[in-house]
């Protein structure tokens, strides 16, 4: 046996643990057994190129997010070195992952390497490998000249449009040319590989007595088959493969996904950890995983697939009739249908639900409604939103939503590639009440400010905005903030003249989890002078979803600009003749700064016109505006509901006021 092999056919022999554990591609023609002795092939083939300079050990797991996007990947940085002395070799150390698993990975992503399965974890352990999707580099004499990521452009929560370094391509690239690699460590990304321990003889803690109750109310809703968690929490077997990776995402609060402070404001909608689960679930991994008395195993909770409404949907409406086809990769810049669900009178909606077609790639999903020009309509046109783990919005007794007849729906769909192409039909299913059992009219506003611009390298950039007037009656019911991937934090206040208070503080917002945050008890906004909103930006290099911290960003629909933006789900009581609700267009209560300046004035006018009137003709139709601001701030602007936007209405809103 050739000597330069010697360390690297001892690695191969010591993972390829049984026959059925090898998983060989139909490119690899020479029998393992010939180059270890000791194994017997029957079905499956690999060698090792006796030619190759550089073996790159690709660390893989089969249902990993950011294995799967680099799974996508890998394929093409291999075709690149095609020719030229590397091999690359899959290896899959993650306990939870089956034989049949892997090869359907394998097949998945068209990966045209071997992948081994690391059974007994020795691939792991011999290179310290910790996560999947990491990378080692070895030399033909069996030293590692490379060992980490692959790129930055994914990580949890990470999916930039394409990477800003090449680590692992770079590593190859040079090592080939005999120099010394600049960087030969990096931090790996990707999910914890579990490493397996032997259980304890008298666990004090077990998966039936105390962990999974804790997993059934905490974190099932999303982890189990068919939905957006990356793994069946409820599948004993496979959760021991999951363990570290399940204490890491709770200690970094990233799971249950929830980013209000505690110190401020209530929710009845929070989600968080019960005191001490943490620590339970640490002990449990320490231990060994004891699965323990069977009788002791809580039932799992049932939950109903589709629909979970109150009652069947009345209507169901999808966002188009033929699925929209969402790439393998890249960034999709966020996707617009109009459809007419065929109204013809005015309907209320006491709940309303938002199902995906495809849940892996449905990053977020907006229905708005868009009334005719002639509509008595009030609000933004807000219907609902969905984000994974979103529950139905379910309104109380004699709270609805109007939709005019004559209106179209406005599906706003942001989509997330996944690493494997995905068709999708979203839709959303209605209830109705009728008008004379309403109460209290439900509408979105907005606090919304278009008029900035973030300059590069800056950390804490602070955008303010003001709440739209609303009448002196209503109350405040939820807030949504809404930023881009420069977004870092967001506050809520309520101006009182005596003082001022925080109703809701983001302290580290994250775009990927589109919240609302439904107040526990509603604020009655006649009670205050004003509400606005902060919104932090962070245009930094460190801050890891930045598209470019060199450039100057301002507002703009799609994710690599920004947007600062506050929508609040407001409230308000309809007069004895439940099916005439008050006037709005009257003035109300204006929740505004100081009066504005003649020169803030004349900026917001002229820029506004600026960045619509495309004609000239010094009035904005609706047909001249963006598809995000005909959607989110049209109609707070066009007092007069006529579908046009004249300066006059400009000034108005300019210097905080509602009209008459």
């Amino acid at each position: 046996m050739n000597i330069r092999y010697h360390v690297l056919i001892t690695f191969i022999a010591a993972i390829i643990v049984a026959p059925d554990c090898l998983y060989g591609d139909s490119g690899f023609r020479k029998e393992i057994g010939q180059l270890l002795p000791n194994q017997t092939v029957t079905d499956e083939k690999f060698s090792l190129d006796s030619s190759a300079q550089l073996y790159a050990f690709c660390f893989l797991g089969v249902e990993c997010p950011v294995a799967r996007q680099y799974g996508a990947k890998l394929r093409p940085i291999a075709e690149q070195f095609q020719g030229k002395p590397v091999q690359f070799i899959g290896i899959n150390s993650n306990p939870q992952d089956s034989q049949t698993d892997v090869a359907k990975y394998q097949q998945e992503f068209k990966i045209p390497f071997a992948m081994l399965k690391d059974s007994s974890q020795l691939a792991a352990k011999r290179f310290n490998a910790t996560r999947t999707a990491e990378v080692v580099v070895v030399n033909s004499s069996g030293e590692v000249v490379y060992q980490g990521r692959i790129d930055d452009q994914f990580s949890p929560g990470v999916a930039r449009g394409k990477p800003t370094t090449h680590e692992l391509i770079d590593a190859i690239g040079t090592a080939l040319e005999g120099k010394p690699i600049a960087t030969p460590r990096t931090v790996a990304v990707g999910c914890l590989i579990t490493f397996k321990k032997d259980s304890v003889e008298q666990p004090t803690t077990t998966f039936t007595k105390d962990v999974a109750p804790l997993l059934w109310k905490n974190c099932y809703e999303c982890h189990r088959s068919g939905e957006i968690g990356p793994f069946d929490i409820s599948d004993y077997e496979e959760l021991q493969g999951w363990g570290e990776m399940l204490v890491e995402v709770m200690e970094q609060r990233r799971m249950p996904p929830w980013h209000a402070s505690p110190e401020h404001g209530s929710f009845k909608n929070e989600r968080r950890l019960p005191d001490g689960m943490i620590e339970i679930v640490r002990k449990w991994i320490d231990e060994g995983m004891p699965y323990g008395n069977p009788t002791e195993l809580p039932e799992k909770p049932k939950y109903t697939e589709g629909w979970r409404l109150p009652q069947p949907p009345e209507m169901i409406v999808e966002m188009r009739t033929r699925p929209y086809r969402v790439p393998a990769e890249g960034v999709v810049d966020y996707q617009y249908f109009v459809v007419d669900p065929g109204l013809t009178e005015d309907r209320w909606v006491s709940a309303s639900q938002i199902v995906p077609g495809a849940p892996s790639v449905v990053h977020h999903a907006i229905a708005f409604i868009r009334p005719p020009d002639s509509s008595d309509f009030i609000g933004i046109g807000w219907l609902n939103a969905y984000v994974p783990g979103q529950e139905p919005v379910v309104y109380p007794k004699g709270y609805a939503r109007k939709i005019p007849a004559g209106s179209k729906l406005v599906f706003q769909m942001h989509y997330t590639p996944s690493g494997i192409e995905a068709l999708d039909v979203t839709k959303i299913g209605l209830n109705f009440v009728r008008s004379e059992e309403v109460t209290h009219q439900i509408f979105t506003t907005i606090a919304i400010n278009q008029d900035f611009e973030i300059p590069p390298n800056t950390a804490n950039h602070m955008v303010s905005a003001d709440m739209m007037s609303v009448q002196e009656d209503a109350v405040l019911l939820a807030i949504s903030p809404h930023m881009h991937l420069r977004g870092k934090g967001f506050e809520v206040f309520a101006h009182k003249k005596d003082a001022n208070s925080t109703i809701l503080k983001v302290p580290h917002y994250d775009f990927n989890w589109q919240h609302t945050y439904e107040l526990a008890q509603p604020l009655p906004l006649g009670e205050v002078d004003r509400v606005s909103v902060s919104a932090i930006f962070d245009n930094s290099k460190d801050n890891p979803f930045n598209p470019d911290p060199d450039e100057y960003v301002m507002w703009g629909d799609q994710t690599w600009e920004e947007m600062a933006l506050g929508y609040f789900d407001v409230a308000i009581p309809l007069v004895s003749n439940a099916t005439k609700p008050k006037n709005f267009a009257r003035k109300g209560k204006s929740f505004d700064r100081t009066e504005r300046t003649d020169e803030f004035v004349r900026n917001y006018v002229d820029g506004t016109l600026k960045r619509f009137d495309s004609n000239g003709d010094g009035v904005i139709s609706r047909s001249e505006v963006s598809a995000v601001f005909r959607d989110y701030g049209f109609w707070s602007v066009d007092i007069d509901r006529d579908g046009l936007i004249t300066t006059s209405e400009l000034e108005t809103t300019a210097r905080g006021r509602s009209g008459s």
